[in-house]
């Protein structure tokens, strides 16, 4: 039993966080030290994402002979994605409202470190829609994938998919060589996530001997309370979206438990994305829909993402008693409905973004961020986790419109009842 449980990446993922907390506790200089180990892990997996997603979407879409299908799947999947994540602003708007976290603190801005923060306002932007659209599109076709965004790689995936749908049969032989490559490019995979209990113990590590208790203690109302809005957001908001779609929340998060424990960790979501399109496939949904979702899910339906934006925007005038009226709070969940999208999984970006709506709205001091700089990734923990979930969620609830999910093997890995296609 036990050596069943040794050889589980799971496990062995839970054990590399235990012991990356425990060094940090014990010797926090050491434990800060450990932080190369997190990145190097997170770069291999970045490396292989442009691969996995090009191999994934050609072979899917090429394989649908449909473009309208094609179509059809991405407006489904971008009417929800708006649709959830305009609910979790809402929810999150509502209960920093109700529960006040930052109120009391009456934080004076001349006392906080603005230098802490000059790197990440430096890198704000705001990120107008023209410029959002155009920035999707790669300067060269190489250049999408050295670059490495997912919109980018996306892009230029699905033109491939349509030129070789377009060749018909002298199509045919390309289609099959990019599965056999997808093959090849998922066993990298396999390969990579030997490493992930690795890299899981030094992220781990440096959180905790970087920032310390002392951060948790300080600003523990307001951890408590985005803790608590992310685990009522995944169990009541995508319970229930996941019920309609014949699947257990739980049993979900149960399928999914090691990609869930490595973004715990690393605070990046991008250090699953291969691993969750090939368990969803292996859940039911078809290939095509999963290449189509995810990869889109990753830029437009950050659910945990938006969480934070919210809650942080909103405690950060409460704790320095800046005025926020209902009309602020409205123009701030438009505008965040914009920045939001523009938060890749990779660690950080977050913060990046919520510089940048602050910044776009000039009611709430920017340099306020130094206030949550030093539990940032602890509130990254739980917005990762919450946006794997919800693009889990997605995909099968998109494959389920679609037809697109085989009812027999989704019931039996996630599901409490006959899914009907």
């Amino acid at each position: 039993m036990m050596i069943r449980l040794l050889k589980q990446l799971w496990f062995q993922v839970l054990v590399g966080m235990v012991a990356g907390g425990l060094l940090g506790w014990l010797d926090p200089d050491l434990g800060a030290q450990m932080k190369p180990f997190g990145d190097g892990f997170i770069a291999l997996v970045r490396m292989i994402i442009a691969p996995v997603i090009f191999c994934t979407v050609v072979h899917g879409v090429a394989g649908m002979n449909d473009m309208r299908r094609v179509g059809r799947v991405a407006l489904k999947a971008l009417v929800y994605f708006e649709l959830v994540t305009t609910l979790a602003l809402v929810l999150a708007l509502v209960a920093v409202n109700l529960l006040k976290p930052g109120v009391g603190m009456n934080v004076d801005l001349h006392r906080l470190d603005a230098h802490a923060v000059a790197g990440y306002v430096a890198q704000a932007h705001q990120q107008t829609i023209p410029e959002f659209f155009l920035h999707i599109i790669p300067t060269t076709f190489v250049s999408a994938f050295v670059q490495g965004d997912v919109l980018q790689v996306l892009l230029v995936s699905l033109l491939t998919a349509f030129a070789l749908t377009a060749l018909g049969e002298r199509g045919r032989p390309m289609v099959a060589a990019i599965d056999g490559a997808a093959q090849v490019i998922f066993k990298i995979v396999g390969f990579i996530m030997w490493a992930a209990p690795i890299g899981a113990f030094g992220a781990i590590a440096f959180t905790v001997g970087k920032f310390g208790a002392g951060s948790l203690l300080s600003l523990g109302t307001l951890l408590i309370e985005f803790y608590a809005v992310c685990l009522v957001f995944v169990v009541v908001v995508l319970g229930l979206i996941a019920w309609r779609a014949g699947v257990n929340i739980f049993r979900l998060m149960g399928a999914i438990r090691e990609e869930l424990l490595i973004v715990a960790a690393t605070t990046s979501s991008e250090t699953v994305l291969p691993r969750l399109m090939q368990k969803l496939e292996g859940m039911g949904c078809e290939e095509s829909v999963v290449g189509l979702v995810i990869p889109t899910g990753y830029s437009f339906n950050l659910d945990g993402t938006c969480l934070y934006l919210a809650t942080a925007a909103v405690f950060l005038a409460q704790a320095t008693n800046t005025p926020l009226d209902i009309g602020h709070q409205i123009t701030l969940l438009l505008v965040l409905l914009l920045t939001s999208k523009g938060a890749a999984g990779v660690a950080g970006a977050a913060f990046v973004v919520l510089a940048a709506t602050l910044g776009s709205t000039g009611t709430i001091p920017v340099a306020a961020i130094a206030l949550i700089l030093g539990i940032h990734r602890l509130m990254a923990e739980a917005l990762t986790f919450v946006n794997v979930v919800g693009n889990a969620v997605a995909t099968i609830v998109v494959a389920r419109w679609e037809k697109a999910v085989d009812a027999e093997r989704l019931a039996e890995t996630v599901g409490f009842r006959r899914v009907a296609t």
